[in-house]
C-alpha cells in the first residue's frame, strides 16, 4: 500500500526533478511481483540482509508479540525478505525514521523533504 501511495507522488517528484526509488529487504522476485501487480513505475532495489539499513542504523527486531501476529496471518518474513527472519528496516525518508513500522511518512511529506534538499519551494 505504501508503494502505491508513493506512486501517486511520482509526478510531483519528477517535476522537482528527483527520481523515486524504493529500497526493501524483500527478495527481488517478490519486489518485482509487487511492482507488476501495483503497476509501479519506479524501481524497488533489494537490500539483501538489510545491509544498507544497518549502515544507517535503522534495523529493528520484531518483538515476540508481533512475531505471533505475523505467524497468524501467516506471513513468513524469511520467505519474502533476504534478512534475518525477524528483522525489518524502519520506514523513513530524508533523516526521519520511526521505530514503529506502521508509521510511514506521507507521500506529500516525502515530496516536501526532497524539495527542501534540492532547495526548491
Amino acid at each position: 500500500m505504501e508503494l502505491a501511495a508513493l506512486q501517486s507522488a511520482r509526478a510531483d517528484l519528477q517535476a522537482i526533478p528527483a527520481t523515486l526509488v524504493a529500497i526493501s529487504p524483500q527478495r527481488p522476485a517478490h519486489s518485482l511481483a509487487v511492482a507488476e501487480r501495483r503497476h509501479l513505475a519506479f524501481p524497488i532495489l533489494s537490500d539483501r540482509g538489510n545491509q544498507v539499513a544497518r549502515r544507517f542504523g535503522v534495523v529493528f527486531t520484531l518483538p515476540d508479540y508481533l512475531r505471533e501476529i505475523y505467524r497468524a496471518f501467516p506471513l513468513d518474513l524469511a520467505q519474502y525478505n533476504e534478512a534475518e527472519p525477524w528483522t525489518l528496516p524502519m520506514p523513513g525518508r530524508d533523516v526521519d525514521v520511526d521505530p514503529d513500522y506502521t508509521t510511514r511518512p506521507e507521500p506529500a511529506a516525502t515530496v516536501a523533504a526532497v524539495r527542501k534538499i534540492v532547495g526548491r519551494p
